[in-house]
């Protein structure tokens, strides 16, 4: 006799056994999956940008990006090698802050040197991917969880410290104030294994 396989969890049963889930997925726009497929820029490129715009405004932020690409020749964001080359000072006159140079050059150089080998990165699981990015200054739990879901297309991944996904969950549930990241992390149990999809929905719920 053939044992009998227990049925796939999918997105839709996942949304059925939590019926606030189900009522907010009807209000907000569907998630678009991740990874997005235009996204043409490197790994690097990505982890860079974020460490440029972490704590910044879009519009201050997008300003000191576009002062770093223009310290390259063609004008685009520069490579590892290229970025460990540029002098401290052409960086602060950019608008670099010190922590953030200081970032920048701790993953520049992990990469440089193959410590850090990003175009192989999405073969490990995301513990393995979250420990090796934060290993590099400046780059914590939530950056690394946002490189999983974004670059990777990651479905599982829960940001519980994200005040956004925070302030979804206080909507979701209806409560007085903002609930605890530890809150968030239990009651999000009941939507694995596609936490990335029902931190989508908590952030549209954050737009209305």
């Amino acid at each position: 006799m053939k044992p009998v396989l227990p049925e796939p969890v999918t997105l839709a049963t996942v949304i059925q056994r939590d019926p606030l889930l189900a009522q907010a997925v009807k209000r907000v726009p569907p998630y678009p999956g991740f990874p997005l497929r235009n996204q043409r820029d490197s790994h690097f490129h990505a982890l860079a940008r974020s460490i440029l715009y972490q704590q910044l405004a879009n519009a201050a932020a997008r300003t000191i990006y576009q002062r770093v690409c223009a310290l390259t020749p063609d004008g685009s964001f520069p490579t590892a090698s290229n970025l460990l080359a540029l002098p401290d000072q052409a960086l602060r006159d950019a608008g670099v802050s010190r922590n953030k140079m200081r970032a920048l050059r701790d993953l520049a150089g992990k990469v440089d040197s193959g410590e850090l080998r990003l175009r192989s990165i999405g073969r490990h699981p995301d513990e393995e991917v979250i420990g090796r990015l934060t290993s590099v200054w400046g780059i914590g739990l939530w950056s690394a969880q946002m490189f999983l879901m974004v670059r990777l297309g990651r479905l599982d991944v829960m940001p519980a410290t994200d005040l956004g996904i925070r302030e979804g969950v206080r909507r979701l549930d209806g409560l007085a104030e903002r609930p605890s990241p530890g809150y968030v992390l239990d009651r999000s149990e009941a939507w694995r294994p596609f936490r990335s999809v029902a931190s989508w929905v908590l952030w549209r719920l954050c737009d209305e």
